[in-house]
């Protein structure tokens, strides 16, 4: 059996690009590791009519909606992918080969997560990596930037939005210039050099950051900007062009620059939230049953 697409990753975006292919009476392997992004988040944000919904159940309600149509979703990885003559080639985690005509990467990314003692407590509660999608829980609470250099500088301004209680906490050197450095003071935005000892608190919500030498900073909240990676290998070794943000560059129709490859969610782009991954799943699916209806048309007519 050759799948019309294979998409893999079983994330927003991919579910919802596998839901609209299986209503356009597409063929459809979805193969999902089972890793996600907000694994450690009790809900999620921002999503109309799914605000504050608790993601293992939106996930769990989506591939429901998936069966009506046909598609077929497997709980397992993909280990590698080739280009064939006839579209692609993928070898899933248990050594089972499946072909495809197009091929869709919803793989998202992996944050890079602070290492400082005692994180595992408070990640996905009280310390995040996006404002937008939890920042308006900690508003008007003393909340710390972790990071350095212009990102730091530029969350740290972003998120006077949330709070005027706002430290940037660098671990080490700020590398923040003279000029970030004398804005961020008159904006009441103390900045900490010290190097961090560990994260305190009660359950999941943060009370301190103890740094080297025993100074503490009272502090419910922090926000990273430490970056992140590609959670998976699968568009570098197709060759995919990425941007300077280190996300797959695609067009306004998710299209990567390898012919027959398309990325949607936080793998590409910038934008990452779970209504955006998801909206981009449903376009990259239009074109898709677009692409594969023109190629119907010029064989049936050949």
């Amino acid at each position: 059996m050759i799948y019309d697409a294979v998409i893999v990753g079983g994330g927003p975006a991919g579910l919802s690009c596998g839901l609209v292919l299986g209503r356009s009476c597409r063929t459809v392997l979805v193969c999902d590791s089972g890793e996600y992004r907000n694994a450690a988040s009790g809900a999620m944000h921002g999503f109309l009519t799914r605000d504050c919904m608790n993601p293992v159940e939106f996930l769990e309600t989506a591939r429901e909606q998936l069966k009506p149509y046909g598609v077929e979703y497997r709980r397992i990885g993909v280990t590698s992918v080739e280009k064939t003559d006839d579209g692609f080639r993928a070898v899933l985690a248990d050594s089972a080969e499946v072909a495809s005509r197009k091929l869709v990467l919803a793989t998202g990314v992996i944050d890079r997560v602070p290492q400082i003692d005692g994180i595992e407590q408070f990640y996905g509660k009280s310390v995040h990596h996006c404002p937008y999608c939890d920042g308006w829980e900690h508003r008007g609470q003393s909340i710390a930037v972790y990071g350095r250099g212009k990102s730091a500088y530029l969350l740290a301004r972003e998120m006077l939005v949330w709070s005027r209680n706002i430290a940037i906490v660098s671990d080490g050197p700020s590398e923040l210039t003279g000029e970030q450095q004398q804005e961020l003071a008159r904006l009441l935005v103390t900045v900490h050099e010290n190097g961090v000892l560990r994260l305190e608190g009660t359950g999941e919500k943060l009370e301190r950051i103890l740094f080297d030498g025993g100074a503490q900073l009272p502090c419910q909240a922090i926000f990273f900007c430490t970056g992140q990676d590609q959670r998976c290998d699968l568009p570098d070794k197709l060759g995919c062009v990425f941007n300077r943000k280190g996300t797959v560059d695609t067009d306004r129709w998710e299209r990567s620059n390898v012919p027959g490859v398309y990325v949607i969610g936080d793998a590409s782009k910038n934008v990452q939230f779970v209504v955006v991954a998801a909206a981009e799943g449903a376009i990259a699916a239009q074109r898709i049953n677009a692409d594969l209806a023109a190629e119907d048309i010029t064989r049936m007519l050949s």
